[in-house]
């Protein structure tokens, strides 16, 4: 069985688990609130017209908020990493404004940038962007400093090493953090497309609420639940493919 072959026997293993917990836990529970997969699955499917559009919002923000999150904290992160003046003057203030939750300053986008898109993307980035920088900052200042010698003894430059070293060096924990700030990044688009918004797929399953139809709500839990299984794995694609290295080293 090859790798694609296990990946997808596992994900249809786990989601076969889950929906017999979730049968489980909807018979023992017996509550309208929470509908057995028997009644969310079909209600998901007969409403993949109105939900595809949804998503399709959804994604937009998620991708445009880690992409200008990410530009950004990478390189920012990595010269911190690799210049101790630098970090010796950035560093403190990055750590005394990490842990601050960002999403308390959606009233702040709100104001400032309106109730379309832009306040939504622009705090899910800033969220992303703190989670890429730390850990960039601190890959980049565990590269071994034998292996910049080694670079440097043979002519290389500065870009060079940065190129061919940090980089590198660097890369798989800076898509480590992306990953876990994928679900960190669902999450508050979710907050955020509830509180202030009239599309997404956090509006729409706060709409379905509101309005007590919990199959239909459930069917936007699901959507949204795969918006966050199709950027991880896009993201697992992206750093095989970055990342070619890794497999030919093993």
């Amino acid at each position: 069985m090859n790798g694609l072959s296990r990946r997808l026997a596992g994900y249809l293993g786990a989601t076969a688990a889950l929906l017999a917990g979730w049968f489980a836990l909807s018979a023992l529970i017996d509550s309208p609130a929470l509908p057995s997969p028997v009644v969310a699955l079909p209600e998901f499917v007969s409403q993949a017209s109105a939900l595809l559009p949804e998503a399709g919002v959804s994604l937009w923000r998620v991708v445009a908020a880690m992409a200008w999150g990410t530009a950004l904290a990478v390189p920012l992160g990595l010269g911190l990493g690799r210049s101790a003046r630098a970090d010796a003057i950035f560093a403190p203030i990055v750590f005394l404004t990490y842990p601050v939750p960002k999403v308390v300053f959606l009233p702040v986008f709100l104001v400032l940038l309106g109730l379309g898109d832009a306040p939504k993307i622009a705090l899910i980035g800033f969220i992303v962007f703190f989670q890429v920088l730390v850990t960039a900052r601190d890959a980049a200042k565990a590269v071994p400093e034998a292996s910049v010698l080694s670079v440097r003894s043979l002519g290389a430059s500065r870009m060079d090493i940065a190129r061919y070293v940090v980089v590198p060096a660097a890369m798989p924990d800076i898509f480590t953090a992306l990953r876990i700030g994928t679900g960190t990044a669902i999450a508050v688009l979710f907050l955020a497309e509830s509180i202030a918004g009239t599309d997404g797929l956090g509006w729409y399953i706060v709409d379905a609420w509101g309005r007590i139809d919990y199959p239909a709500m459930f069917a936007g839990i699901i959507a949204m639940a795969l918006l966050g299984v199709v950027l991880y794995e896009a993201l697992d694609a992206v750093e095989a493919r970055v990342t070619r290295w890794r497999r030919l080293s093993r």
